[in-house]
């Protein structure tokens, strides 16, 4: 009797056991992602920006398993926001959005970079007619940022700018312009509507090449010294995701041409976190984040 009832309570704990590890497998399961969602810093031609970014979430997809969508955001701020929500699970940020979404989400890591952003530029640009050729010489004249959340448009030009004793609060001709795109700052000095202005010295590299800015109007008169800048950053996601991701985005090749080209590089390689402890610095000077 004893022998039948110690089997009868044997039989029930393992069923126990069982239907626990069934529920464990199925909790594992649900912390994983179903829908990776992407995301980049608006820095340039939404057209192109958005027509590029699906091609990624395309890319990542056919690498990784998942559902991967791209959604696009307003400006640089909103897409920091839709970090910090866990909206979005992987973005394309600059270094001083970058730091911001890590001061949010400090789990957040940079996964990926590309070779260029080790050592990143801001090019100051002059109308050709305005007489500047030095930074001391935009004393008095009108000037245009790009985003005030940009690294190459805002925060790392006017850190440069406080280094030759320029305070753009008080030394322009009135306040600055933040345009809020590259394109838009290159476009704006063209068009005569600011004497000067700095961008990402990508953008305006690619401009010249296709042809969408006028040399003989504008130019390039000041490279700043280089610093670190746009990264992948990878939002508080399990771990198996996190390391797909970062696998897929590291194994772009020739392949992935056309997304490559829109970002101005071969390949993307390995980041972290540290990289941009000098961009929060600045930041914090220039008290752009607390």
């Amino acid at each position: 009797m004893k022998k039948w009832i110690i089997g009868i309570l044997m039989a029930l704990f393992l069923i126990s056991m069982t239907a626990c590890s069934q529920k464990e497998e199925v909790k594992n399961k649900e912390t994983k992602q179903e829908v990776l969602k992407i995301g980049a810093i608006p820095d340039q031609n939404a057209a192109d920006l958005n027509r590029s970014m699906d091609k990624v979430a395309e890319y990542l997809a056919k690498e990784t398993g998942m559902k991967v969508e791209f959604v696009p955001s307003v400006d640089y701020a909103a897409l920091v926001t839709a970090f910090e929500r866990g909206e979005i699970h992987l973005a394309w940020f600059g270094g001083l959005t970058g730091v911001q979404a890590h001061n949010l989400v400090p789990e957040a890591e940079a996964i990926a970079q590309r070779p260029r952003d080790a050592e990143f530029h801001s090019v100051f640009i002059a109308a050709k007619d305005s007489g500047i050729t030095e930074l001391e010489d935009l004393k008095g004249k009108t000037f245009t940022f790009g985003s005030e959340s940009s690294t190459s448009g805002h925060l790392m030009p006017r850190f440069f700018l406080n280094e030759k004793g320029i305070d753009p609060k008080k030394d322009f001709e009135g306040q600055p312009n933040f345009s809020g795109s590259h394109d838009t700052t290159y476009k704006l000095v063209e068009s005569g509507a600011f004497q000067a202005g700095a961008l990402n010295e990508a953008v305006w590299e690619a401009a010249v090449a296709e042809k969408k800015v006028d040399t003989s109007k504008v130019d390039v008169f000041y490279t700043t010294p280089a610093y670190y800048d746009y990264h992948w950053m990878i939002n508080k996601i399990d771990k198996d995701t996190k390391s797909s991701v970062k696998k897929a985005l590291l194994e772009m090749d020739s392949e992935q041409k056309e997304i490559l080209d829109f970002f101005q590089t071969d390949k993307f390689i390995e980041t972290k976190n540290e990289n941009y402890k000098a961009i929060e610095k600045v930041a914090k000077e220039l008290e752009i984040i607390k």
